[in-house]
């Protein structure tokens, strides 16, 4: 609580922060519970709330004549809203755009806005307004004693705190509103789905999000594009109050051309057209051609884009523009509203309804005990009048006679005061056409009436039966089919920088020095190139201009770079190292290119090795990253392809002329790492490079193994092979005489 101190003169004061605390707490209380925030009751924020009964108090009902907009906005903030017209006019138009309100408010005569640009609305001396009939839903009970009235701003007229809503009208048209330190952001729905959880519920109470889920799948927007959050995702929403759901456009190949035919809610065409330019200026967008906007009245959504050939992938090229333009949307839910309880909450879709029906009932109950009331006043009258039939003369003399009729009227007749008025204040000439016939009939009608009213009111049974049909009623009058279809869809991808490219066949040359380049084709010689002087070939890797080059280091560190990126080989390339940083002295060993999934055999020359996908090799880094950790003294040996064959036999020979051969599958697969042991070499005997590996191959089915040891050479094929098999890591068998300093090795 804020103290008070007094000064000498009198002068109140109060600590600045206690005083600045307070103000802010009620701005910020201001702000959610008067300005941004919807009631659970009517859906409507309090200026939306004004404008609508505004309308109903200038008579502007869905059949009467258009009137200036400025009229209504010029009623709404001097009588109600004391604010800026240009936010009371705004906040019209976006209940009168039916690409804005799935259920619109207001009926627009002229430029209200368009879905390209929702604030290109001309001004309010311009344009005329009348009430939608929807909005009957909302004000039709406003005079049946269902309203609570406040009194407006200065006090010299009433406004209702909540108007009647039939529906939940807080779920059909949605709302976005930003408060102090809270938001909301409830998505427009169907009114018929609606009506169906709502009147599942009412005859279950106890019904879960789930089985509600059932009659109301998700929002429901004023567009024609697909929702296509899947439908866990937006149980959750509906469970929790809170979550965000995507919408994509909708499209169709006519002639190999795609046509967008709708758009998510809220999405420009004219924003997405520039967006879609945007990208092919940027060549970004190297596989589309042309792109148009055919929209017109007959079509109001078709957007033309012209792929470049008949080989472009229509699904691909969209997956991107879904991912890269507002042709898909995001939209975040957050159904916090305020309570019957007058707190603001965020509520899932059981207990939002639940109050609902909680404040529709208590609506309906006030509605029929106001009808009551009246019902019962006209019979106390009718009453009056059949004694008046009945003793036309004497309360004629009565009336002649005394000077104070009305006492007297009471006394002889047992009439109360209401009735004596009455009997008073009606004509002589009425006195002559009363007919004790009409007067019956119309006191059984009522009496009926009255009679049906009692039950109603008696049995919680009848009244929800009575809420359930006029809930059906209202779905039936304005209800229409969903527009935005429920689709479960992938997600969409946008381009890589290797998609964006040609796939044209290159070849990449690094020459001993660690120049490199990259010439068109496969069917160059990398050998025949020329070089600089005390230069020469030593790598050649065939690939695509759309995959990375691959290059491993003396350290056992990988790099990559782009293809497309490299130097013609027209010249003499450039230094490997201007792009690339690796450790200081280390030299380039192997070098590979080719699609991310190919397998490669990575191995030391002191007997381990293991398979790694090429993807693994991949890196933004120039310092590289690291792959093989190399035993002391040891060397990387060149990378091997891996076939598909499931009966391929790896082969590592030492330089002492052992091998061993072992099936595939017993290599393991790593992403890095020093890798498991091919051919058992002692670790002294590797570090002191007695003993090492001199080349590991690949053989499938059918292949043979050329092994080389200075002139001589022996081919080891079929059965030759079988004496060297054996599990990974053996020390394996040796060689024929005259191999035990084996150079190297050929696969044929």
């Amino acid at each position: 609580m804020t103290e008070l101190t007094y000064g000498a003169d009198g002068e109140e004061s109060v600590a600045l922060r206690a005083f600045t605390e307070k103000a802010y707490l009620d701005y910020s209380m201001y702000v959610i519970l008067d300005r941004a925030l919807p009631h659970v009751g009517d859906g409507l924020k309090p200026v939306q709330r004004r404008i609508i009964y505004a309308m109903s108090e200038l008579g502007l009902q869905n059949n009467a004549k258009f009137k200036k907009s400025a009229r209504t906005v010029g009623d709404v903030i001097g009588k109600f809203h004391p604010h800026g017209d240009s936010a009371a006019y705004e906040a019209m138009v976006l209940m009168a755009q039916p690409f804005s309100y799935r259920y619109p408010l207001v009926d627009g005569q002229g430029n209200w806005g368009s879905p390209d640009n929702p604030k290109s609305f001309a001004a309010m001396r311009y344009t005329e307004a009348r009430l939608a009939k929807y909005a009957e839903t909302l004000l039709a009970e406003a005079g049946q004693g269902t309203v609570e009235w406040l009194p407006n701003f200065d006090g010299t007229l009433s406004e209702p705190k909540v108007l009647p809503a039939q529906v939940p009208n807080v779920l059909l048209n949605g709302t976005t509103g930003i408060a102090v330190g809270m938001a909301t952001d409830i998505p427009p729905h169907n009114l018929k789905e609606v009506v169906e959880a709502t009147v599942h519920l009412l005859e279950n109470p106890k019904a879960t999000v789930s089985e509600l889920n059932n009659f109301l799948p998700g929002p429901d927007m004023p567009t024609d594009a697909e929702i296509v959050t899947p439908r866990a995702d937006l149980l959750k929403i509906y469970e929790t109050g809170r979550g965000a759901l995507k919408m994509r456009a909708i499209w169709t190949k006519e002639e190999g051309d795609i046509v967008v035919t709708a758009l998510p809610f809220q999405s420009s065409g004219e924003k997405i057209m520039e967006q879609v330019a945007n990208q092919m200026q940027a060549k970004k967008l190297p596989m589309v051609a042309d792109l148009r906007d055919e929209s017109d009245h007959e079509n109001p959504t078709r957007l033309v884009i012209v792929p470049r050939s008949n080989r472009i992938d229509a699904e691909q090229l969209m997956n991107h523009l879904f991912a890269t333009t507002d042709l898909e949307r995001s939209y975040r839910v957050n159904m916090n509203v305020i309570g019957n309880d007058g707190r603001p909450q965020v509520k899932p879709l059981n207990v939002l309804l639940s109050e609902w029906l909680s404040f529709r009932q208590d609506t309906v109950r006030k509605r029929l005990e106001h009808r009551l009331d009246k019902v019962e006043e006209r019979l106390l009258k009718l009453a009056a009048l059949m004694l008046v039939y009945l003793n036309v003369d004497e309360v004629i003399e009565i009336i002649r006679t005394e000077d104070k009729p009305k006492p007297v009227l009471m006394e002889r007749f047992d009439l109360i005061e209401m009735q004596a008025d009455y009997i008073l204040d009606t004509r002589l000439r009425q006195l002559a056409r009363l007919e004790e016939m009409k007067i019956k009939e119309e006191q059984e009608a009522l009496e009926k009436e009255k009679d049906d009213l009692l039950k109603i009111l008696g049995s919680d049974r009848r009244l929800k039966t009575l809420v359930k049909k006029e809930l059906q009623k209202v779905a039936k009058e304005f209800g229409d089919d969903r527009r935005s279809p429920i689709v479960e869809r992938g997600e969409a991808q946008a381009f890589n920088e290797s998609d964006l490219l040609s796939s044209d066949p290159v070849t990449v040359v690094l020459s001993e020095k660690g120049w490199i380049r990259a010439a068109k084709g496969h069917d160059i010689d990398p050998s025949a190139l020329s070089y600089k002087s005390g230069d020469g070939f030593k790598f050649a890797a065939r690939g695509k201009s759309n995959q990375n080059v691959l290059l491993v280091d003396s350290t056992g560190r990988s790099y990559a770079l782009p293809a497309h990126t490299l130097p013609s080989a027209r010249g003499q390339g450039e230094p490997v190292t201007g792009r690339l940083n690796p450790p200081s002295g280390a030299t380039f060993e192997a070098m590979i290119t080719g699609e991310n999934n190919q397998k490669l055999i990575v191995a030391s020359d002191a007997g381990y090795g293991f398979i790694v996908k090429l993807e693994d090799l991949f890196t933004k880094n120039s310092k590289g990253k690291a792959l093989l950790n190399l035993p002391e003294n040891s060397k990387i040996l060149p990378l091997l392809s891996v076939p598909e064959s499931e009966e391929a036999v790896i082969v590592a020979i030492s330089n002492e002329g052992r091998m061993v051969a072992f099936p595939i599958d017993e290599l393991p697969e790593l992403a890095r790492g020093k890798g498991n042991k091919i051919i058992n070499i002692a670790a002294a005997r590797a570090k002191e490079r007695q003993e090492f590996v001199v080349a590991v191959a690949v053989l499938v089915s059918k292949q043979k193994l050329v092994v080389y040891a200075g002139k001589r050479k022996t081919v080891l094929k079929g059965s030759d092979l079988e004496h060297y098999l054996g599990e990974r890591g053996r020390r394996g068998n040796k060689l024929p005489r005259g191999f035990q300093k084996v150079d190297r090795i050929e696969v044929q």
